[in-house]
């Protein structure tokens, strides 16, 4: 097909490297521009990403000629400048958190659905290798019915630098955290939460324990402050446990240090035998193979759906689903109860 004509808004850490690479790694994507007000970073885009212009506003951009944006701005302009993009005629890529709140999510959604125009949150880490991992084992029943799903999103960094703008970790690390485990286990009918303040207000040390509709829990945990970061999944099930430690998956430090899946090719998303997890049954573990990460194949399907030929990889209405489970998150850490979905 004809490549969809993707314009970038925000080159900041996310847009740089979660972004920009992957697009211009999708022959199914034409990278057209990039939205950035810092004369540092037009540099960057320049010498990163040869011919692609940089523009001043997302008016530009659209003007430019694109048919889709990918927004990687700060958390708290999320909601504005996709509304703004979808106004423009443009299909939109979010970034997480894809909103703010269930509220606000709800409104993009259905401002997405009554222009007609293709909305996916940017829920990436449904294609981490590990998790797709878990995904198979659960789907050919290697563990039986699963009944408890614990994940980790954690890091250690002692100076956290300033505050970012929209919110602390339960939405950072939240947004994806939360999105796995609906998409593992389904809707949720209960949530309770803990987390820490830190100094500046934002939240951190944050914990989830959710229980499922199918009566599954999920128990998560998201930390920037975590000195000893714990087994990345632990998921039971009636027959068996399957455990996979850190450190998290590969692709992340593949684009941050200038590699992505045109440079590296069949190998892409590949992990080492030693970050491989295992099988449980009370006795020594049966080492499992850890399926290939699979970011690339976010920006291709997405362009197919620009083109009509398909649906959008992340449906944008499980963004507000997850919201809603966050905001009930906030609740109980704020007041220490639990609180019930309908």
């Amino acid at each position: 097909m004809e490549p969809v004509r993707f314009g970038l808004v925000g080159y900041g850490f996310g847009g740089r490297y979660f972004h920009a690479p992957l697009i211009a790694a999708a022959v199914e994507c034409s990278l057209v521009g990039v939205v950035t007000g810092s004369a540092e970073r037009r540099a960057l885009v320049a010498r990163e990403h040869p011919g692609t212009a940089t523009f001043g506003s997302l008016a530009e951009l659209a003007a430019a000629g694109v048919e889709a944006v990918a927004i990687s701005t700060p958390a708290d302009t999320h909601s504005e400048v996709t509304d703004a993009a979808l106004d423009l005629g443009l299909a939109v890529v979010c970034d997480k958190p894809f909103a703010l709140d269930a509220a606000a999510a709800r409104a993009s959604v259905e401002r997405a659905e009554r222009l007609g125009l293709p909305l996916s949150p940017y829920q990436n880490r449904r294609w981490d290798s590990d998790f797709r991992t878990v995904r198979a084992l659960a789907e050919a029943g290697t563990l039986g019915t699963i009944t408890r799903f614990e994940s980790r999103f954690e890091r250690f960094t002692p100076d956290p630098g300033p505050a970012p703008a929209g919110g602390g970790t339960l939405l950072d690390f939240g947004a994806h955290l939360v999105d796995q485990a609906l998409v593992l286990l389904g809707p949720v009918a209960s949530v309770y939460a803990e987390w820490r303040l830190r100094d500046d207000g934002l939240d951190d040390d944050v914990f989830l324990a959710l229980t499922h509709v199918s009566g599954a829990r999920s128990h998560l945990a998201g930390s920037w402050s975590e000195g000893a970061p714990g087994n990345r999944f632990r998921v039971t099930g009636t027959t068996g446990s399957y455990v996979v430690g850190g450190p998290m998956d590969g692709q992340e430090d593949a684009l941050v240090a200038g590699e992505s899946p045109t440079t590296l090719g069949p190998s892409w998303g590949a992990e080492p035998e030693s970050r491989w997890g295992h099988v449980h049954r009370g006795t020594a573990g049966e080492r499992v193979p850890t399926l290939p990460g699979a970011w690339d194949t976010f920006y291709p399907a997405f362009a197919a759906a620009v083109r009509g030929l398909g649906l959008v990889p992340v449906d944008a209405r499980d963004a507000v689903a997850s919201l809603t489970v966050l905001d009930a998150a906030r609740r109980s850490a704020t007041e220490g109860v639990v609180i019930q979905l309908g």
